[in-house]
């Protein structure tokens, strides 16, 4: 029976994104493993090797991570070793090295947004920029999901196979969940949102790179002009508490509501007027696609992978990093009702490359080409 292993850092990356794929291979009569940190069930998996990954690659136990990951290819004899994740996708590529001189597995890589971009800090060029360059002699096909990626790659690296994918699919089937003005009214309510408040809405983990400590800036600059807006802050991260400070400190507990980590963003999503991102960097946000689909107009700073759905005055805003131009933008649509409608409707156009099944066909013809 043919093998295909997957890998990454957290199990989470392979049960939010990759099930679609395992359940693909599994149709195809593959037996399937999965390598990652965590031991929780995961669908469609026949064998899970729980890796105790670091997500900073220069971590002691990383070296551990890599002679598993070794011993494990050299027990099974695989056909395709998918990996993703920077540090899964550097450790899963130099452990493969051996088995795809003597097996001829095929190893391909995602590229869920490199650690470095144009404009990104110095240092992340200097630790990752090379790292991710070598690897190239040890990957038979690199996948990448946004443009600017893609571009770097075919001109700077010397990749056997580079191709792009519109994502890892929007699961759009998901999210056509019907929501009641009742239920809107009552999830308002619950949050605690006053009536004539303009909503702002952003998910993700609170963290550095998100950056929702600007957003946070954008309501305080919003309200000292009168503006009745609501932040929701859906997501979990280590930066809670210190979003929590900066909002108490600055009297805006009634403006922004941490929400923590929420299954139900198409409810949280149909009550917000303004989509709001501020994220340093994407691969390609599906936070954005969630909103875009639900029917909700974006405002962003520029940001790689961002770029890639938002076309500019089209389907949504694209401001620079700084506070003005985004409170600018910011207002620019709470006035304008129509050009909202405008975006919403272009989005609908926009999206379709991404939506899971197109993607899902992207991929099959990648594996059927390694099969």
């Amino acid at each position: 029976m043919k093998k295909v292993l997957f890998i990454a850092t957290v199990i989470s990356h392979i049960k939010f994104f990759h099930i679609p794929y395992l359940r693909y291979f599994k149709e195809k009569g593959y037996e399937v493993h999965v390598a990652c940190l965590g031991n929780e069930p995961i669908e469609y998996c026949d064998k899970h090797f729980n890796i105790h990954f670091e997500r900073f690659p220069f971590k002691k136990k990383n070296i551990t991570a890599y002679k598993e990951l070794k011993k494990i290819m050299k027990e099974n004899t695989y056909d395709i070793i998918h990996c993703h994740t920077p540090v899964g996708g550097v450790l899963g590529r130099l452990a493969a090295k051996e088995t795809r001189k003597t097996n001829n597995t095929k190893v391909l890589y995602t590229a869920h947004g490199f650690q470095f971009c144009k404009g990104g800090p110095l240092i992340d060029w200097l630790l990752y920029y090379p790292v991710e360059k070598f690897m190239c002699k040890y990957t038979d096909c690199l996948i990448t999901m946004n443009n600017d990626d893609y571009n770097l790659v075919k001109d700077k690296f010397k990749a056997k196979k580079v191709i792009y994918v519109h994502g890892i699919g929007l699961d759009n089937y998901s999210l056509d969940i019907p929501v009641t003005e009742e239920e809107k009214e009552k999830y308002r309510k619950d949050i605690g949102i006053d009536k004539d408040s303009i909503v702002l809405s952003f998910i993700g983990e609170y963290r550095q790179l998100k950056r929702q400590s600007f957003l946070i800036d954008v309501v305080k600059q919003l309200v000292n002009d009168n503006i009745k807006v609501c932040l929701l802050l859906i997501g979990a991260g280590d930066y809670k508490d210190i979003y929590k400070k900066q909002i108490e400190d600055n009297k805006l507990s009634k403006y922004v509501k941490l929400l923590g980590f929420r299954t139900d963003k198409v409810p949280l999503l149909s009550i917000t007027d303004i989509y709001v991102s501020a994220s340093a960097r994407e691969g390609l946000p599906v936070n954005i696609m969630e909103a875009m689909y639900v029917g909700v107009p974006i405002v962003s700073v520029h940001a790689r992978g961002t770029d890639d759905l938002i076309l500019n005055n089209e389907n949504g805003l694209l401001v620079d990093f700084d506070i003005d131009s985004f409170v600018n933008g910011v207002k620019k649509l709470i006035k304008d009702k129509d050009k909202r409608n405008i975006f919403v409707q272009k989005s609908k156009e926009v999206l379709k490359p991404f939506f899971i099944d197109n993607v899902r066909k992207e991929m099959n013809n990648i594996y059927q080409d390694k099969i």
